[in-house]
This record gives structure tokens, C-alpha cells and sequence, in this order.
């Protein structure tokens, strides 16, 4: 698996500028910490290829050299808040024409992101509906059999099959983004090598091109795997080019595999091997082959995903901004939205994580919000027939109000919430709390305990849902 995040190591004592090339090695010297003697065995020294995980989600704790994943996890605390820098943008931009460091297609841009945030009750509830689709990818009645069967099964070979499943349908569900990663990747390959060679590596890239728009997809693999990939090798063989083109192949590779991966055939081969085994049969009711593609096909994160026309339009913008379409400092402001993205939606994180920001009686509020489905995994604490517990997290940034963080456990109909208010607020936190408490029963909850309390400083992920910290649920890539 790459590493996406860019996380790297930095080893102590190896900063380049204080290194000296002239230093003699003497012996016996004592900077020298059991220094090699091919003539005896050596002792244990002070130095480790380890360091103690400290408190990683401080952001100032030491580096494990064996695990990205406390990387990811100071990573995930210096990381600028998505809420408040999409708020940033969209106060920037409200109401914004065409003026000095805003060009023409940013603000055209920009318009049509704040025209989708206008939104009345009905169409908020569409909004978080979809963006709860779109965001789980594993979600509906086949993958609850899976994942109950993963978990009951001690047969490796059978989680083995399940997983090899899994895999290739994400690879198959994301077939049009790894055709467009593809295609994106192979036109930066054309402007990175010499143009005697990128000229004729566009004459493939219009060919993929063609094949991809008809849906051939056997075709699409055959030149890429017959054709462009050994193309490729042969510059590589001849130029020795070790710069861009380098970094670019080995991403095309990669995108490759995955293309091939996620075939149909291969899917179906996936799906055979896993109904090959009696339990899981029998979970399955005999599902047939077009029930199995008609499901994935019109899943609800398949639909999700094509109605998804928000994170679409902000991509747009980003790309416009990063490309100089705007002012510095809405430059800085995408550049922490994307980051915050590729973060929060890491392979790293058990969660489920949404944004709706809205347009609501003339006031800009932007909310962000994380939940766990199974806060206390009671099944693996002997508590099987105690009902499971949701967590939410939400971050809401409400124009002329503030900040605010709500954390909310739900337990079958009990609820409990805590609110953290910011400081125009707090006076009223009897009012707010009698509200809040109103709603959860109007809309037959049982509010178990609702606190409201002026914030002292925003929460934070790891501290909300501490199993993510713990890297309980999580998937540690080794370096």
C-alpha cells in the first residue's frame, strides 16, 4: 500500500547541515557507540531502531520507526481544522464579484459552491442522507453478512476469501477514478519526458482514451499492459531517467494493478471462491451473479456518489484556486481543506466522517461530523445483549455565534449530550440546555444527561474517540 500521507521518518543525528564528512573515525572514541569489529561479537549499545510512542497525538512526541501510524496520528493533530477553514472560504467568497486577486472562473465557481449551500430542512436532511451514502462504501445487507461472518468465523481461509472480496469490489466501485487517475497520470508523463517520446505516448494515451469512453475495458488493459507499460520501460531502460517520470510510472503501475483488480470477471471470481464455503452460502441465499453486480451497481453509495455535486463543485474550486485563480490567502485556506480531507478519509480511521455546510436564514454555519457505530464494541467485552452505543462529533461554526462542539452517545433511545458553546453563548446555556432537552423528547428520545458549557478549547478527535488513539480498529502500515 503507498504511503499517501507522505509521512517520513526523520533520523536523529542525520540533519544535513550539521553533518561534518571530515570527521576522522578513531578508535576508542567515545562519540562512538559500539563501533563494528569484525574480530568479536558486539555488545548491546545505547542506540534502538525503536523509540517509545510517547504522546503522539500532542503532535511533539517521539517517532516510532517501526509504524507510520503514530505519524498519521501527529499528522491528524497538526492538521488545520476543516471546519474552520471551509467557514474561512465561504465568508471569503460570500456575496463576492469579480475584484483584484479573484479571477473570473474562481468566482464563477465559488457562486455556484455557495448556490448549492442554500438549503431549507428538507433539503439539509437530503444533503446529510446523501453524504451518510456516499461515505460507506461497505454499507447494506451484503456486507452486513460479510462482516458478521468475519467476525464469528475462525477460519483463516474463510476471512481470507471475505477480504479478497472486499478488495476487489473497492476496485471495482472506483473503476471511473482510477480511469480518470489513469488518464491524468499518463498526460503528466507526456509532458515530463523528452517530446520525441512523449509525442508518441500520446498517440496511446488517445487510443486508452477511446477505449475507456466505449467501455472496453479488456481493450483499455491490453494497451496499457501490452503497449504503454513496456513503452515505458523501454525509455526508462534507455534515458536512465531517475526525475518526475520515475515517480509518475511507478504511480501508473499502481493504478494499473488496481484496473485490472477490479475487474468484473475478477469480482465474480472473488464472489465464487466466497460462496464456496457452506455458511457462507447459506448467508448468502444463493445470491446469483447479475443479483450480485445489480446490487453493487445501484448501491446506496453508488447513487450516493453520483448525486454527490458538493464535493464535486469544491474540487473544482480548489483546483482553480491552487492553479492561481485566487489570492494568497484563499490559496492557504484550500490548500488546508485538501490536506484536512486527505487525512480525515484516511485508510487510518474506523469512523464515518461528514460535512454539511448551509446557507440558514442568511447566516453561514459550517458542521462537520464524526461517528462511531460501535463506541464501546461491546461484543468483544462479553456484553452481547447490551444494545451498542453511537457516538457523534459534531464541529459547527456558526456566523455571528462562534464555535461550537457537540458530543452525542446514543444507547437505543437514551441520549447523552454535552455542548461546548462559545462565550457569547454561555450566558444562556439554561435556555439552550431546556431546548435541547425539548427536541430529544419531542422526537421521543430519553435525554439521559444534556450539559451545555462554555468551551475552553475545541475537542479533539483522539480525545472524543480514544480507540483511535489506542489504534484499536485501525490499519497500522508498516515502513
Amino acid at each position: 500500500m503507498p504511503e499517501l500521507l507522505g509521512v517520513t521518518n526523520p533520523v536523529p543525528g542525520h540533519d544535513n547541515a550539521n553533518i561534518n564528512r571530515n570527521l576522522p573515525n578513531l578508535p576508542g572514541d567515545p562519540r562512538l557507540q559500539n563501533a563494528p569489529d569484525p574480530s568479536r561479537v558486539s555488545g548491546a549499545d545505547n542506540r534502538t531502531e525503536r523509540q517509545d510512542t510517547g504522546d503522539a497525538a500532542s503532535g511533539g512526541g517521539t517517532i516510532r520507526y517501526d509504524s507510520n501510524f503514530t505519524a498519521f496520528l501527529q499528522r491528524l493533530a497538526s492538521t488545520p481544522g476543516l471546519a474552520e477553514s471551509m467557514a474561512e472560504v465561504l465568508r471569503m467568497y460570500q456575496g463576492t464579484v469579480v475584484s483584484s486577486g479573484v479571477g473570473e472562473g474562481m468566482a464563477v465557481e465559488m457562486a455556484a459552491l455557495l448556490e448549492m449551500l442554500r438549503m431549507d430542512e428538507g433539503q439539509l436532511g437530503e444533503f446529510l442522507k446523501n453524504q451518510m451514502a456516499s461515505g460507506n462504501r461497505f454499507g447494506g445487507a451484503l456486507f452486513s453478512v460479510l462482516r458478521e461472518a468475519y467476525g464469528s468465523t475462525t477460519s483463516e481461509a474463510v476471512k481470507s476469501s471475505i477480504l479478497q472480496f472486499l478488495k476487489r469490489y473497492s476496485d471495482y466501485s472506483s473503476s471511473q477514478h482510477i480511469q480518470g487517475n489513469l488518464l491524468r497520470t499518463l498526460t503528466k508523463l507526456t509532458r515530463a519526458i523528452p517530446a520525441s517520446w512523449g509525442n508518441q505516448l500520446l498517440t496511446h494515451v488517445s487510443q486508452l482514451e477511446q477505449s475507456m469512453g466505449r467501455g472496453d475495458r479488456a481493450g483499455a488493459l491490453r494497451l496499457l499492459q501490452g503497449t504503454i507499460l513496456p513503452f515505458l520501460a523501454g525509455y526508462t531502460a534507455k534515458t536512465n531517467d531517475m526525475g518526475l517520470s520515475r515517480m509518475l510510472i511507478s504511480m501508473l503501475a499502481l493504478d494499473v494493478a488496481r484496473y485490472e483488480n477490479g475487474s468484473k470477471d475478477g469480482l465474480l471470481q472473488a464472489f465464487h471462491q466466497l460462496t464456496a464455503n457452506n455458511v457462507l452460502r447459506e448467508k448468502l441465499g444463493g445470491l446469483s451473479d447479475a443479483a450480485l453486480l445489480h446490487m453493487v451497481e445501484h448501491s446506496d453509495f453508488s447513487n450516493a456518489s453520483a448525486k454527490d455535486q458538493f464535493a464535486q463543485q469544491l474540487a473544482r474550486a480548489a483546483q482553480w484556486a491552487l492553479r492561481g485563480g485566487a489570492g494568497s490567502e484563499a490559496q492557504e485556506a484550500f490548500r488546508n481543506i485538501l490536506s484536512a480531507f486527505l487525512v480525515n478519509e484516511s485508510v487510518y480511521m474506523p469512523l464515518n466522517h461528514m460535512i454539511f455546510p448551509l446557507d440558514w436564514d442568511g447566516k453561514m454555519m459550517f458542521s462537520e461530523m464524526w461517528v462511531d457505530p460501535d463506541a464501546e464494541e461491546n461484543m468483544k467485552r462479553g456484553k452481547g445483549g447490551r444494545d451498542n452505543t453511537i457516538r457523534f462529533l459534531f464541529k459547527m461554526d456558526i456566523q455571528g455565534l462562534g464555535f461550537f462542539d457537540m458530543v452525542l452517545s446514543c444507547q437505543r433511545d437514551s441520549v447523552d449530550l454535552q455542548v461546548y458553546c462559545p462565550e457569547p453563548v454561555a450566558p444562556f446555556s439554561d435556555v439552550v440546555r431546556g431546548e435541547l432537552t425539548r427536541i430529544l423528547t419531542e422526537n421521543g428520545l430519553n435525554p439521559a444527561g444534556v450539559q451545555v458549557r462554555r468551551s475552553e478549547k475545541p475537542l479533539t478527535i483522539s480525545g472524543v474517540f480514544p480507540k483511535i488513539f489506542q489504534g484499536a480498529n485501525s490499519i497500522d502500515v508498516k515502513a
